[in-house]
């Protein structure tokens, strides 16, 4: 490629334990544009508002994620960028054009949106991905996977 893009799309998160739901934005982000920016909760932006669990370091987590998008074949297509604030390259970036989020992250995609357009950027498509459930209707989540709940393909572990 020459490094011109038709279409940039971007998603961030922490991906900390990388499951089905993650896999499944990440590849409707994918079928979205040319190109994908990917932010990725860096350590130190995860340690300001992190609660009473712990989360894999930066470095593990972007290792999975690159193992991942080793599997789509997809790394030339992909940049992933540390995230040190909730907006990263999403509110700078006049290349994006679509920004990928789940409905818990939908305020935040608006609020992006509202930034861009003060800065005299245009404002961004916004493709809201359904959450992928687990095997008992509920959505797959780190939280659930870290609290043993469910697997990462949402596989009940434990009877409630």
């Amino acid at each position: 490629m020459n490094g011109q893009y038709k279409r940039v799309v971007a998603l961030g998160g922490t991906f900390d334990h990388l499951h089905k739901g993650h896999k499944s934005l990440i590849r409707k982000a994918l079928q979205l544009g040319d190109r994908l920016i990917i932010g990725l909760s860096s350590d130190e932006y995860l340690s300001r508002w992190r609660k009473n669990h712990s989360v894999n370091s930066y470095e593990k987590r972007l290792d999975k994620l690159k193992s991942f998008l080793s599997e789509l074949n997809v790394l030339g297509k992909v940049t992933v960028v540390p995230l040190d604030d909730p907006f990263g390259p999403s509110v700078s970036d006049s290349t994006i054009s679509v920004l990928v989020v789940t409905g818990d992250t939908l305020e935040r995609a608006l609020e992006i949106n509202k930034i861009r357009i003060s800065k005299k950027l245009p404002p961004l498509q916004i493709y809201v991905c359904d959450f992928i459930l687990a095997d008992d209707g509920a959505p797959i989540s780190s939280t659930r996977i870290r609290k043993g709940q469910i697997d990462e393909e949402g596989h009940i572990l434990e009877v409630n």
